[in-house]
């Protein structure tokens, strides 16, 4: 008998995913996105997107399977979002994920969607070192995270957000600057001519008095605003490119100062930079430029995994399965607000101690 094949689905906003991975290899992938339903409100309308999962999810898992060249039977466990994410979206592709792995009768693993970013880059590059500093830069999410087996052990923060993630201050400046929803790659698109020296932002929590790894981007979405307002106030033209260049080069100076700093307090060798924000094309970059500088290796995933997609639940999955995870309970259930804690996630609703997603991980003895 061969590997194991594990079908993963993704649920958690406005992407419906859906990949297959045995081995760590990534077999087939099909994503379907609602983005251009959303773009007209300038952000995710939850019950929009749950309406285009429930539509999408049969879909996507065919074209997976095509794309594999497999057959429905020929899966042997099924890995699906159970959080974070939106409550609606995240219950459409659990009742779809439950569906499959009761009419297969194979097992189930719930997956916490931000681990499902950090495995994504396995699918590239091979196993993550152990240990290694991860930079997780999402719409949501920003996190500095050490990471030793992502299947076994515990997920250590070293800093979050505060308060505005980065993709959040991408979003909300753009429709400050005029630009369409995404404001991620509207930003990155519009800085291409600017110059990044243009406007002196602010560099947020970079002090050294501050944090050394959490996050704040609030001010500085408040900063670039009020820099657009004050042209429109004066009637004056908007120097598009140069506010989006010098916006985009101060998060990405932020993100990649800490990261690297990270690296080298914590004695690690390897940077991971995962997420949608990953994508960003000044990110990688600088990433590259200061990793080099310092003698860190640098791994990025290709840019089709670095938004929502089903390969990363499945790869997290792929990992469980060799692990010897326990699979979830019947009555697993969603957490829209999950902490990352472990890269399993099974929730039940009966719960009201915030625990039960996270109870012993992998079976048989703990990793030592």
């Amino acid at each position: 008998m061969g590997s194991p094949v594990v079908l993963g689905i993704e649920s958690s906003c406005d992407e419906t995913g859906a990949g297959l991975v045995r081995d760590g290899q990534l077999l087939g992938q099909a994503v379907a996105s609602s983005m251009d339903e959303h773009a007209r409100f300038g952000g995710v309308v939850p019950e929009i997107a749950a309406r285009a999962h429930v539509s999408s999810l049969t879909p996507v898992v065919s074209r997976a399977l095509a794309e594999a060249g497999l057959r429905m039977k020929d899966i042997d466990a099924v890995a699906v979002t159970t959080g974070p994410g939106l409550s609606g979206a995240l219950q459409v592709g659990l009742a779809g994920a439950k569906g499959l792995a009761y009419a297969l009768g194979v097992p189930l693993h719930g997956v916490h969607h931000l681990a499902g970013h950090v495995a994504a880059d396995t699918l590239e590059h091979g196993p993550l070192p152990d240990p290694c500093v991860v930079l997780i830069v999402s719409g949501g999410h920003t996190s500095l995270l050490l990471v030793r087996d992502l299947a076994r052990d515990p997920i250590l923060h070293l800093g979050d957000t505060l308060d505005d993630a980065a993709g959040e201050c991408f979003d909300k400046v753009a429709r400050a600057f005029g630009l369409p929803y995404p404001g991620g790659p509207a930003i990155d698109r519009a800085a291409r001519t600017g110059d990044p020296g243009a406007v002196a932002f602010p560099r947020p929590l970079t002090g050294p008095g501050d944090a050394p790894y959490a996050f704040s981007f609030s001010g500085l979405k408040t900063a670039a605003a009020r820099w657009a307002e004050q042209h429109r106030i004066r009637g004056a033209r908007l120097p598009l490119a140069d506010g989006a260049a010098a916006l985009q080069e101060s998060v990405a100076d932020v993100l990649t100062r800490k990261a690297v700093a990270a690296c080298g307090a914590y004695g690690v060798g390897t940077l991971v930079v995962v997420g949608g924000v990953a994508a960003n094309s000044r990110v990688r970059a600088l990433a590259g430029e200061r990793c080099r500088a310092a003698g860190i290796t640098l791994r990025v995933p290709p840019l089709r995994l670095c938004t929502d997609n089903g390969a990363m639940i499945a790869a997290v999955g792929d990992l469980l399965v060799r692990a010897g995870a326990r699979p979830a309970p019947l009555d697993v259930s969603v957490d829209p607000s999950a902490p990352l804690e472990y890269a399993a996630l099974h929730p039940v609703a009966r719960d009201t101690t915030g625990t039960a997603g996270h109870p012993d991980p992998v079976a048989g003895s703990a990793r030592r």
